[in-house]
């Protein structure tokens, strides 16, 4: 098999200035001497095609250039073919997009000089990869996933997205006027939750909504999922733990729980009531979700892991 890499780019991540990053991206794969091939994507979840048909051509080295939604459709694209292996393939990032989240769990730097050194150096960590299965589509992901309010806040962001990283505070806080909290019931670790939600959240890394820490996160690699339940918050509870929705101590609230597994199923108890779900900050779905865990299916190049 060739070891060339092969990159995926995202013309409309970030800030609508790809034009400029598109030469600065070839200007330093060069200068770090990686061979590639690129491949721009033209429509949504292009990259699940691509990353297929370079699998099959012998490609097992991959770039994701663009933001959280680009890495999230080639790990769809890895985890949905059966040619090989999903674990021999190893994917880097190029983070252009808004959000970025999943590279700060392992310290990548949000610069394309810095990024490409680091696939230069091709540090790998094998990373667990959580799949959703609803009634009518099923959805791999990489990062954090969530059902209710945080599925809602993804439904609504289009608009916002060019205002970066702040666009998720920004839309939670104007939502959840109009958000309307459903009842659920969880089953996690043989035990059976009824709890009217504001929201589900499970984890596998440390970061999501522009940086915001909501899940008791350990290891992007012990095969359990990081579990969130926020039940009956409401918008004072959010504006007085701004702090704590960035620093990780929201947890510790007293209309939160968290727990650890390998699985857990979601049930709406009202189905007339919206219950969005959302992984990685791409919307699925909505309604009932069954959700698990691949241990270390995927090879990442990170820098270091980072904990703090």
């Amino acid at each position: 098999m060739t070891q060339k890499w092969y990159a995926i780019a995202n013309p409309i991540a970030g800030k609508n200035n790809y034009k400029q990053q598109h030469i600065k991206i070839h200007s330093y794969l060069k200068y770090f001497n990686i061979e590639y091939e690129f491949k721009i994507t033209e429509y949504h979840k292009h990259e699940i095609e691509i990353v297929y048909d370079a699998i099959r051509k012998g490609y097992t080295h991959f770039i994701s250039i663009g933001g959280d939604g680009t890495l999230h459709y080639i790990v769809n694209g890895v985890m949905k073919q059966n040619i090989i292996s999903q674990n021999k393939i190893v994917i880097g990032v190029i983070p252009i997009g808004t959000g970025n989240d999943w590279i700060k769990t392992y310290n990548i730097d949000n610069d394309i000089k810095k990024s490409i050194e680091i696939i230069k150096k091709v540090n790998t960590e094998y990373q667990d990869i959580g799949f959703l299965e609803l009634k009518n589509t099923s959805r791999y992901f990489n990062n954090v996933a969530g059902i209710g309010y945080d599925g809602y806040i993804v439904s609504n962001m289009d608009k916002l997205k060019n205002l970066g990283a702040i666009s998720y505070l920004i839309s939670s806080i104007s939502a959840i006027i109009s958000y309307k909290k459903n009842k659920y019931e969880i089953k996690v670790n043989n035990e059976t939750i009824k709890e009217k939600c504001l929201m589900i959240l499970f984890g596998i890394c440390k970061y999501s909504g522009g940086g915001m820490k909501l899940t008791s996160y350990s290891s992007s690699s012990n095969g359990l999922f990081d579990i969130t339940i926020a039940k009956n918050l409401n918008i004072l509870d959010l504006i007085k733990n701004l702090r704590g929705l960035y620093n990780g101590s929201i947890i510790n609230h007293k209309k939160i729980s968290t727990y650890k597994s390998t699985s857990l199923l979601i049930v709406p108890k009202n189905q007339n009531l919206s219950s969005f779900i959302e992984a990685d900050g791409e919307l699925v779905g909505s309604g009932s979700v069954k959700v698990s865990i691949y241990n270390k299916a995927i090879q990442f190049v990170v820098n270091k892991p980072f904990y703090g």
